[in-house]
């Protein structure tokens, strides 16, 4: 099986990101779809060839998470985009964030909070499948730090390939443009 990369240039020309960061993000998540591919290829390969007990091998297999998470994150991140509105406040989503954080602004605090501490990664919004429970998770890495049986129900992407161009060091006024620019209907989408 070979993924392809999907065209979200229907997000140039969103207010808060220039065209310049929005084409430089899209190539970097080509270039995790190409990898992603790449590294399946090259193991399925080796499967075949009965080069499994290798370090080669052992390595790809830890590489793929890496490459595979950082397509996937990158798509559910474009996905969540685009938006023109604020949350439905009577929707299935928002109601599940006032339960679980007091109301709709706790739960913004608390996201963003998350999306501005120091360091490279992700800020996601996790649906816990067993319990139901929202949690924001602060992910460092593509490949560590997932929450096992969750579901990633909101993405902001806080590597500085996400915002340097337009905001430098000014990581928070890129959040404020991310909210202004979340698609909530994709997010309440991805509710369980």
């Amino acid at each position: 099986m070979s993924y392809s990369a999907t065209d979200y240039s229907g997000l140039i020309g969103m207010a808060g990101f220039s065209d310049t960061l929005l084409k430089n993000h899209f190539t970097l998540y080509q270039g995790y779809v190409t990898n992603t591919n790449k590294v399946l290829d090259t193991l399925d390969a080796m499967l075949k060839e009965g080069k499994t007990a290798t370090p080669e091998y052992a390595e790809l297999k830890r590489r793929l998470g890496w490459e595979f998470n950082g397509m996937r994150l990158h798509e559910y991140y474009f996905e969540n985009l685009g938006g023109k509105s604020g949350i439905d406040k009577s929707g299935k989503l928002a109601k599940k964030l006032e339960a679980a954080f007091g109301s709709y602004e706790m739960w913004e605090k608390d996201f963003r909070a998350v999306g501005a501490m120091r360091g490279i990664g992700w800020a996601v919004l996790y649906q816990d499948v067993v319990s139901g429970a929202l949690i924001n998770f602060w992910i460092n890495e593509h490949d560590t730090a997932h929450p096992a049986g969750c579901v990633p129900l909101l993405i902001m992407d806080v590597f500085e390939h996400a915002f340097m161009i337009d905001y430098g060091l000014k990581r928070a006024d890129y959040i404020e443009a991310f909210f202004k620019n979340v698609n909530w209907t994709a997010a309440e989408k991805r509710l369980k």
